[in-house]
């Protein structure tokens, strides 16, 4: 997400096609928002990912079907938005590693940061979410499908 936020700052009309082994329902319409052209995950087709390719090329944007469904169903819902869309990406990122049975300090050294700076992100990610422990930020994970 850092690099596509670089990438469209020094380039803001370049088109860019994610390609991610993270599933759709946890980054794609953050890298959307964040300006990517498309989101594929790994595990897409070839012939998708050739199809995806030459639409972003041409200007266009690529969601898969999957993805247009659920973007569908969220803007029919007048809900308000889950409240880990209020997280910034790095507290969402530090959430989902939180909730996929990470320590902090395993967390610190897989993102290269301080255990200091990563317990910032979870203390501000608590507060957010109105959370008060781990178990919390899991439960919230596991029931809104964001980790398996």
């Amino acid at each position: 997400m850092d690099i596509l936020k670089e990438l469209k700052h020094e380039k803001p009309k370049l088109p860019i096609l994610m390609l991610s082994m993270y599933p759709e329902e946890q980054y794609a319409v953050r890298a959307l928002k964040a300006g990517a052209s498309g989101y594929l995950t790994k595990e897409s087709a070839p012939e998708e990912l050739i199809s995806a390719i030459r639409k972003v090329s041409r200007g266009g944007k690529y969601v898969s079907s999957s993805l247009a469904e659920k973007l569908a169903v969220y803007l029919e819902t007048d809900a308000e938005k889950p409240v880990h869309e209020t997280l910034s990406d790095r507290e969402y990122q530090v959430m989902l590693m939180i909730a996929s049975g990470k320590t902090v300090k395993q967390i610190a050294e897989e993102l290269s940061l301080s255990v200091k700076t990563i317990s910032t992100y979870r203390t501000r990610t608590l507060i957010k979410m109105g959370m008060k422990n781990n178990a919390e930020i899991t439960y919230y994970a596991i029931k809104n499908e964001l980790v398996d």
